[in-house]
């Protein structure tokens, strides 16, 4: 939620949220007005008295990546520290120098730089993920403080169970607006109609997000690409579903190699165009021409947006592949930052929906490495339009070498697609992915071609 580069969303989004209709009341949650002692002035004053009654929850939090921004992991065959702290995307580049903005969304309040005090419980934000009012709002140019003006104390006596509100305020807006990263997850989310999710819903199942990602001591399933590419705390439909859930057994037998989302996801960005790639290479211009679906920031450079998409389809095991920072690159080439692993012949991969993000961004051109830029605050690009001072700032931080020399490679990322999923009677059907012009790529899985075509084509699982 970058409040510079978007002040009319901002304006619209804060009114909104002044008025509370966005935000739903927990009718079950006990009333904590009674314990809540004015005055608080500050979201630290607030979490000291939160903990009076709940200091082994901040405890369990404490050991969540919500908290934490990395855990170590194996990753390509090394064990490292990787999380939103330092992985590399092709949105706004890299969190360290930047983190004055970025921990925005941080479930914590003044993480400004690397002298953060991870073990202080009163920095743990409560109000963030607990606010019923729908007033609540952190502050995205001084690291997640609470913003001025909002009535602290009367949200601390408001708190509650977390409402799709409270996830959307950080999972909606990712990436620098509504609905930039995600193409299943923005603002039409928070009360979509059922022919856009039939989960979410209000008309349909009306789940709030931890219905499925079923949280416990804090601890919340859901294994994003990027900062979780082992798998850990993933799950499936399955969940919920019986692997079989048809009641045509030619459909149930689909199950061992296609994932629920395939058929029933048939598109996404249905309602709000999302962003598909970002070139950050025109940056800083004046003036770049645009044609429909484009639009140009001197801050940001070239965003393409789409709508209606249909995924890119691929297997996928429940882990990923992902660039560390610091890998060569090759810049004649899209260089993949996150991709999904498994093929045709991995029993535990499925083929699945994914948006795939592409992007132009700044690299070290005689270290062959992507650069850490340091975009916003102080001397930031945003400022400056000085991408060398940005590279050496954001190089420096990350200890990093930078030759002094830079230009711009192309970038992919997977983003698996798992929300906005349509009504049964919208699902796919037989001859979009089997008929003449069917979507799926046959070859390009590892078939020979259709395998309704011919039994033989059809993987042995």
């Amino acid at each position: 939620m970058l409040r510079r580069l978007f002040p009319l969303l901002f304006t619209l989004t804060l009114a909104l949220l002044a008025t509370g209709t966005h935000a739903v009341a927990d009718e079950d949650a006990p009333s904590h007005a009674a314990y809540i002692k004015g005055p608080i002035n500050s979201g630290p004053e607030a979490t000291k008295q939160c903990l009076k009654c709940h200091k082994k929850e901040a405890e369990h939090l404490m050991k969540t990546p919500h908290w934490t921004w990395q855990r170590e992991q194996v990753v390509n065959g090394k064990k490292v520290k990787l999380g939103k702290i330092n992985a590399i995307n092709n949105f706004c580049t890299s969190t360290p120098t930047n983190r004055v903005h970025c921990s925005e969304c941080h479930i914590g309040y003044g993480w400004r730089d690397e002298n953060f005090d991870f073990s202080d419980q009163s920095r743990i934000d409560c109000l963030v993920c607990h606010d019923t009012t729908g007033r609540y709002h952190k502050d995205g140019d001084n690291a997640g403080e609470v913003r001025k003006g909002v009535d602290i104390l009367e949200i601390a006596r408001n708190v509650g169970k977390p409402s799709r509100y409270n996830c959307g305020a950080c999972h909606f807006f990712g990436g620098g607006g509504d609905a930039v990263k995600h193409g299943d997850l923005d603002s039409s989310m928070e009360f979509p109609d059922r022919e856009l999710d039939v989960h979410m819903s209000p008309d349909g199942l009306d789940f709030a997000c931890q219905t499925c990602h079923v949280t416990e001591n804090h601890q919340i399933p859901g294994a994003n690409m990027a900062t979780s590419p082992d798998g850990k705390n993933g799950f499936e439909c399955t969940s919920c579903h019986d692997s079989a859930p048809h009641e045509e057994s030619r459909l149930n037998r689909h199950t061992a190699s296609v994932a629920c989302q395939t058929c029933h996801i048939p598109a996404f960005a249905r309602e709000m165009p999302t962003q598909m790639d970002w070139d950050w290479s025109t940056a800083g211009r004046d003036t770049v021409s645009a044609e429909a679906g484009i639009k140009y920031r001197k801050t940001m450079g070239t965003l393409t947006y789409k709508k209606n998409v249909i995924p890119t389809y691929a297997w996928f095991n429940g882990k990923s592949g992902v660039y560390l920072r610091g890998s060569k690159i090759d810049p004649d080439k899209p260089t993949r930052l996150t991709w999904p692993l498994g093929d045709i012949n991995d029993k535990n991969a499925k083929i699945y929906p994914f948006k795939v993000h592409t992007g132009k961004q700044i690299y070290d051109t005689e270290n062959k490495i992507f650069i850490t830029a340091h975009v916003y605050g102080e001397d930031g690009f945003w400022s400056t339009f000085d991408w060398d001072k940005a590279a050496r700032i954001g190089m420096e931080s990350t200890g990093l070498p930078y030759s002094g020399k830079y230009g711009f490679a192309p970038t992919e990322m997977y983003w698996r697609i798992d929300h906005q999923v349509a009504p049964k009677e919208e699902a796919l059907q037989c001859l979009d992915c089997h008929g003449d012009n069917g979507r799926l790529p046959w070859k390009e899985l590892g078939y020979k071609g259709d395998p309704m075509d011919n039994p033989d084509y059809a993987r042995n699982h």
